[in-house]
């Protein structure tokens, strides 16, 4: 299907009338009818609209001569025509905007029909626990028989029909999210809840959407490869909260809603910063502050999951009984607790489905398969996901009674992504684990060698003694096996950093894996002494 270039220009200025959003911007052109918006040239065909992306390490702009040879009808660029690499033929229509992916994002929209404007719209961001509080807040919602969709790092329902995300992706790009909005609201969907990373905020993926409520679970050191610094990463969590508080009109929505932020009052870097932003709305959550809008009365955590009373804004208290374990999980169900209650969800509904959830797809994932010992795969990639899952696997192992159960971690830190966490995860694991097993982790064109140098020194750094301690095994399967041969009755493994994700890249390829599948493996082979068998790493034999 086609559309008119000005025709969706005309959409857009309609729909940001009466709003804080910018105007779409000049176009003094030919009209152009579109057969799609793309940003990859192996997607374009007669009629497309190329969009040159420019990126921390790529430019869209290099790539717009194979565009035009594949039949692309219009240029979205960011560079004046006379520094293309490429002169642009007549039957080819280039237009200049100051922002390729912003004005992508809105050209997407008005391509789909603006449809976050027909459901009500969470946003949830956050370092840690975005994924776990966005499959809470989806099952209170579906207890409370709303028709929901959900956009997370696992997956997009559409409804009742879940679709599998691309690799590495928690917020795809602004088209595709628009796409599958489009579908969520011509399946009958009214509610939808989307995870919102810092790089779909800063890169504009999710800029043309309709907030109503926007949820922060922490923020702690991560992407600083991408942000430069610290600040910066809090700047873009930060523009979830302000499109929220921009509290911009939206008559279709299917229920009335006050623009909210949900807020963790126990995070000493978001709360005071997001706090300051003026929402129309502000609802507050703690596991022990007593004032917030939303606390835990009480918690009693236990190896199979947690117990926990919830006071809600409302004085209602709730008495949860969930599958979840770890204190940080009873933090992401205080936040789905306060954003549904935002929604004007009541107490039963929020409790059944709080309830409803019990594994979350590798989010401290046991395995069990006769073994002495406990082991779980969690996606723990960033120093606070790694301190607090040790945390709860600790608490885990003490209510057991007084004994020696030690906890073995296997991590690694990615290639190509923020270099200075590999210090710190491995200064964490040396301070809180008992022994640690270094490993690989989409080591990407880094040298994997020197990833797990740099995380040794680190914990050399905690006291450390290799060999001892802490062991370099390059070989992920390899190395999970042997963190197993290490574990006594009474012990805890925790294989942590990749949890549900299906692939690891090494160099450009992608390499089919799976931690739970490979964990599964090595137990088989731990329990018939067997060695480890090769899962098709390129680091099998090197190990």
């Amino acid at each position: 299907m086609f559309h008119s270039l000005k025709q969706l220009l005309a959409d857009w200025q309609t729909a940001v009338r009466h709003t804080a959003h910018p105007p779409p911007p000049a176009y003094n052109g030919p009209d152009v009818l579109l057969a799609n918006l793309v940003e990859h040239t192996d997607d374009v065909r007669p009629g497309s609209c190329f969009i040159a992306r420019v990126r921390t390490t790529s430019d869209g702009h290099r790539w717009i001569d194979k565009a035009i040879e594949c039949g692309a009808s219009l240029i979205l660029g960011q560079h004046p025509l006379e520094e293309l690499p490429v002169d642009i033929p007549e039957n080819v229509v280039y237009w200049q905007v100051p922002d390729t992916a912003e004005t992508a994002a809105w050209l997407a929209a008005a391509w789909h029909g603006f449809p976050s404007r027909r459901m009500v719209m969470v946003g949830i961001t956050g370092t840690n626990g975005k994924t776990s509080t966005a499959a809470l807040l989806h099952a209170i919602l579906q207890a409370a028989g709303r028709k929901t969709g959900l956009i997370s790092t696992l997956k997009a329902m559409i409804g009742e029909r879940e679709e599998p995300l691309a690799l590495h992706v928690s917020t795809p790009e602004a088209p595709v999210v628009q796409g599958y909005l489009r579908q969520m609201v011509d399946a009958g969907v009214t509610h939808c809840v989307l995870e919102t990373t810092s790089h779909g905020l800063a890169q504009h993926r999710v800029t043309a959407v309709d907030f109503d409520t926007a949820v922060i679970t922490n923020i702690t050191h991560e992407h600083l490869d991408y942000h430069g610094t610290f600040a910066a990463y809090v700047r873009a969590k930060s523009r979830l909260f302000e499109m929220v508080a921009a509290d911009n009109p939206a008559p279709d929505k299917p229920q009335p809603v006050v623009k909210t932020a949900v807020l963790n009052r126990d995070d000493p870097v978001s709360y005071p910063h997001l706090a300051a932003i003026p929402a129309p709305r502000q609802l507050t959550y703690s596991l022990a502050d007593v004032t917030a809008d939303v606390t835990a009365v009480r918690i009693d955590t236990q190896p199979q999951g947690t117990a926990v009373d919830i006071r809600l804004p409302d004085g209602a208290i709730i008495s949860v009984k969930s599958s979840l374990v770890g204190l940080y999980n009873v933090a992401n169900m205080l936040a789905a607790a306060a954003a549904a209650h935002s929604l004007g969800v009541a107490a039963a509904h929020i409790q059944a489905g709080l309830e409803a959830v019990g594994l979350i797809h590798g989010r401290m994932h046991p395995i069990q398969k006769g073994q002495p010992f406990r082991v779980y795969v969690d996606f723990a990639h960033t120093p606070d996901g790694l301190a607090k899952t040790i945390g709860a696997a600790r608490q885990i192992l003490q209510m057991n009674g007084p004994g020696d159960g030690r906890i073995i971690a296997v991590f690694g830190s990615a290639g190509l992504r923020d270099p200075a966490k590999r210090r710190m995860m491995a200064e964490i694991s040396a301070g809180m684990a008992d022994l640690t097993v270094l490993t690989a982790e989409d080591p990407r064109t880094e040298s994997l060698d020197d990833i797990l140098a740099t995380m040794a020194q680190g914990c050399r750094r905690r006291g450390g003694v290799e060999g001892q301690t802490f062991w370099r095994v390059p070989d992920r399967g390899q190395a999970i096996h042997f963190a197993l041969t290490l574990a006594q009755p009474g012990d805890c493994v925790l294989i942590c950093g990749k949890g549900h994700e299906q692939s690891m890249c090494f160099g450009a390829t992608e390499h089919p894996w799976d931690d739970i599948k490979a964990t599964e493996m090595a137990l088989d082979a731990w329990q018939n002494s067997r060695a480890m068998p090769d899962l098709g790493l390129p680091t099998y034999h090197s190990s």
